[in-house]
């Protein structure tokens, strides 16, 4: 019953901002690791960010500088602040979660549909 709703994903220039934001929602009770992923070139989904419910985070190589996650804990929300954007950051973003509980019992390895971040040079 639990999912991830993402948005905050648009069109922009060079060197701009955007604020990605991911909702759990489904009477959660505990929720683990959040994080954001972009599809890249690979098979494999690239980390950007990612955030332990105590706050330890971790960044992709290439935003390190650039790009901020934070989490609401209260909310179940978590934030990814992404500054001086660049063409190469163009891609779609997908909000991911290591682990939740609700009442039906624990979930893993949830995803969120994704949100279309474009950076125009």
């Amino acid at each position: 019953q639990a999912r991830l709703v993402e948005w905050g994903g648009a069109l922009v220039q060079a060197g701009g901002s955007l604020k990605l934001s991911c909702a759990a929602a489904g009477g959660i009770s505990s929720l683990g690791v959040m994080g954001w992923y972009r599809q890249g070139t690979g098979e494999q989904r690239d980390l950007v960010a990612s955030i332990s419910s105590g706050g330890d985070t971790k960044y992709g190589d290439s935003v390190k500088g650039r790009f901020t996650i934070r989490r609401d804990n209260a909310k179940n929300t978590v934030y990814l602040q992404m500054n001086s954007l660049k063409p190469e950051d163009t891609d779609i973003y997908f909000c991911h979660v290591d682990r939740l509980t609700t009442a039906d019992g624990p979930d893993y390895d949830l995803w969120g549909e994704g949100t279309q971040v474009t950076v125009s040079s």
